[in-house]
């Protein structure tokens, strides 16, 4: 897996300027299958980690119908969301490549490079659900800073009308639709027109996608009968503290050492 400096300051360019970038297919088809397998094998139960976090999807199909705090129930390969895939030696091997040190090091310069997650989003063969139009920050995410990096790979083709993630470029631009994050309220939606702007990003197994966090997404479901497994990472300035206070505050897994992959 290698790309030449040049088509990496682009992406990230346009990265900066639409709130997305394409870094192409960047995993061969053996590294997508040895991931594709570990994800199924997690879900089934066949290797597992303590303080693994799971979410299974819901029966409607609807994310309003998702249940929460219910963890694992049993081996299937229809949950949703499976987190803190760092504890996995082949996604750490994925999540800590050069490409992605490189990257890390022009986004956040000069300061260690910590995880917020690495998870699965699962729509499963059956559909899954669809995920409405988001941002990933916001008061929610009990960070004193949002980060602003996320990775997303395919593990499997992610096509126009099976599952694909879908922006509107430039919202990343006006920051959190509301101090909470997550979803975007309708009222938000309707002001800017994001039906008009939203844009589809097909892609195939292996390839990769920059999203930044706020930039407003979302993916519908996949097609009946296709599983639609993608690895989303989401990296952060090292110096990012969790303002959480009822517990512990969290500790987060350094990726990179300051000053690696620079230029």
């Amino acid at each position: 897996m290698d790309i030449d400096d040049a088509k990496l300051d682009d992406a990230i360019a346009h990265y900066r300027e639409h709130g997305w970038a394409r870094l192409g297919k960047l995993a061969d088809e053996q590294t997508v299958a040895r991931l594709r397998e570990r994800a199924d094998a997690i879900m089934l139960g066949e290797v597992s980690y303590p303080g693994l976090f799971f979410q299974h999807d819901s029966e409607s199909g609807r994310y309003e119908d998702l249940e929460y705090g219910k963890g694992w129930k049993g081996p299937s390969l229809k949950y949703r969301k499976v987190e803190k895939l760092e504890l996995d030696p082949l996604f750490w091997e994925w999540i800590t490549s050069d490409v992605f040190r490189r990257i890390a090091s022009r986004v956040y310069p000069n300061v260690d490079v910590t995880l917020y997650r690495a998870f699965l989003m699962n729509k499963h063969a059956g559909g899954g659900s669809n995920l409405p139009w988001h941002q990933d920050g916001g008061e929610f995410w009990g960070l004193d800073r949002d980060p602003t990096l996320q990775v997303w790979t395919a593990l499997d083709d992610a096509p126009l009308d099976g599952g694909c993630v879908e922006v509107a470029p430039g919202t990343h631009k006006a920051g959190l639709a509301t101090p909470l994050g997550g979803v975007v309220p309708n009222e938000k939606l309707e002001e800017i027109g994001a039906e008009a702007l939203a844009q589809p990003i097909p892609a195939v197994a292996g390839e990769v996608l920059l999203i930044h966090n706020h930039v407003w997404h979302r993916s519908a479901r996949s097609q009946a009968g296709h599983a639609r497994r993608a690895l989303s990472v989401c990296y952060m300035d090292g110096t990012t503290a969790c303002r959480r206070r009822k517990r512990a505050p969290r500790t987060f897994v350094r990726v990179f050492a300051a000053g690696e992959g620079a230029c």
